[in-house]
Order: structure tokens, then sequence, then C-alpha cells
């Protein structure tokens, strides 16, 4: 992916030089992982088990290495492509008006309209105060430890959460959110599988536009990008997590799901493609 040089945006949030608590040596590198995996795919935060075992102390003010600034640059040229990708396309595919999302950056912990926010809930969006979170150092654990290493990984990590906002700007999050209460748990999971999955379309779309507005996605981006999605698929980060597959748990899709959703917005760039309540089959 082609990010260097070009534009940032305006609307970050940069507070990874303060001081929020990192992880420590209680659990062993397996064992946080396995933890990890766990917050991610079940969509809670389990910072109090790193913290029952010292994983999280110090709220000293923060350095920021080469690494940091570097990752802090790409995420702020990918959000402004999607400012610019999402302006058009609201305008030009439903003739309304995009409001761009914030991004926040933060290393350990930090509080969000809907929370703690750490490194064990992964990126996520809230739609509370209309904010991205995310601690980069989940691209090294996307990289190092679940093989889906890659620039354009990364990017379609953002972009799956700006296609939150999306859904938050159509008024489809807070109609879902009412629909979770009122059925139980498994009929929960299947409307959660369908807005995580409509957000992966709307991050393919994202990627179809980006390659021909910009002319930054080179070859391999894609498949980048379809790897990720295979590796935090539901059934995918379960096995990795030594668990067995269980379907009525799953709140994100499957691997096949992910890879398949983001690879029907990106060959037609139409938003109108990602409507996954109407589909028949997901």
């Amino acid at each position: 992916m082609e990010w260097r040089g070009r534009r940032g945006s305006r609307n970050i949030e940069d507070r990874r030089r303060m001081g929020g608590g990192g992880r420590g040596a209680g659990i062993g590198g397996a064992g946080v992982i396995v933890v990890l995996l766990l917050g991610w795919f079940l969509g809670v935060d389990v910072t109090p088990l790193l913290q029952d075992q010292g994983g999280m102390s110090s709220d000293a003010p923060r350095d920021l290495t080469a690494e940091d600034r570097a990752m802090g640059e790409f995420v702020s040229v990918t959000l402004a492509d999607t400012e610019e990708v999402w302006a058009a396309l609201f305008k030009d595919q439903l003739g309304e008006t995009y409001r761009p999302a914030t991004l926040v950056l933060f290393k350990g912990y930090t509080q969000s309209g809907c929370g703690g926010a750490s490194e064990a809930t992964g990126p996520f969006y809230c739609p509370s105060d209309r904010k991205v979170y995310l601690d980069t150092g989940f691209f090294t654990v996307l990289e190092q430890r679940m093989g889906a290493g890659g620039d354009f990984a990364a990017a379609y990590v953002v972009a799956h959460e700006v296609g939150h906002h999306v859904q938050n700007e159509l008024g489809i999050l807070e109609q879902t959110t009412r629909l979770r209460q009122q059925v139980d748990q498994v009929q929960g999971n299947e409307i959660s599988v369908r807005v995580e999955l409509m957000a992966d379309c709307l991050a393919g779309v994202w990627a179809h536009e980006a390659a021909a507005r910009f002319g930054s996605i080179q070859r391999g981006d894609i498949e980048e990008a379809m790897n990720a999605a295979a590796r935090i698929g539901d059934d995918s980060l379960q096995r990795e997590a030594g668990r067995r597959p269980v379907p009525d748990s799953f709140t994100h899709g499957t691997s096949e799901q992910r890879m398949r959703w983001f690879l029907t917005g990106q060959t037609t760039g139409e938003i109108a493609a990602c409507d996954t309540f109407g589909a028949t089959r997901l």
C-alpha cells in the first residue's frame, strides 16, 4: 500500500504518550495471547484477567518509538483516505453528507464513551462518542502471532472499524442494538454477526474506491486483507485459543464469511451490496 508522504487526517486523537498501564510479566507470552484472543472473539474486555496476574502497570508518561510514530502516520493516512472515500460515496450513492469519525490512538489503556479501552479489547468503534479506539500494538500481534502481516492488513482493520461508523451514520447500529435487547443471546449473536460482516463488506467498498481514487493499492494488498479476515474469523480464533468452534457463540462470522463479504464490497464498490440483513446466505 502506497501511503508514505500522503495527506493525514486531522481527526486523530493521540493519547499514546499518556500513562495508562502496560502489560507486565504476570502471564507468559502464550498465555497472554490466549487471553487476548478470547477477549477479541467474545467482544469483552479481559483487562481484569491481566490485572489479576500483575499484568497492568505504570501510569508514567510514555515515549513514542520510531515504530510508534510511523504507525501513527500510517493510521492517519488510512483514516484520511476513508474520509475522502465515504464523503464521496455518501453523496453519490446515498445523497447524504458523511460526518467523519475520530480515531483515538492509545497504548495500554484509556477511557472511551463505551467504557474502558485496552489492548485486551482489540480495536473497536464506540457509537456513543463516534470514535474508533486503537492500540497499534494489535498490529504486532496480528502479524507476529496470527500470521496476518502487511500494511494493508492493518488498513483493513482500520477500514472495518470505520465501517461501523458508517453503520452508525446510517442509523443501523442504533436499530440493531435495540433489536439485540429484545432477543436471546443466540439470536443476539446472529445479529452481531450480520453487523460485523456488513462492516467487512464496507471495508471492501473502501478498498475498491481507494484503488480507483488514489492508486494506493499495490499487488498483493487485497490478499493481505483477505488473509487478515481469515485469521480473525470466529472459528479460527476459537481454534487458536484451544477451543472447539461453537457457531452459536460466533459474534463476527467465520473466516470464510469474513473473506467473502470483504470481497463482495471490494469487487462491487457498492454500499447496497453490503446488506447482510437482507441476504439469504451469510
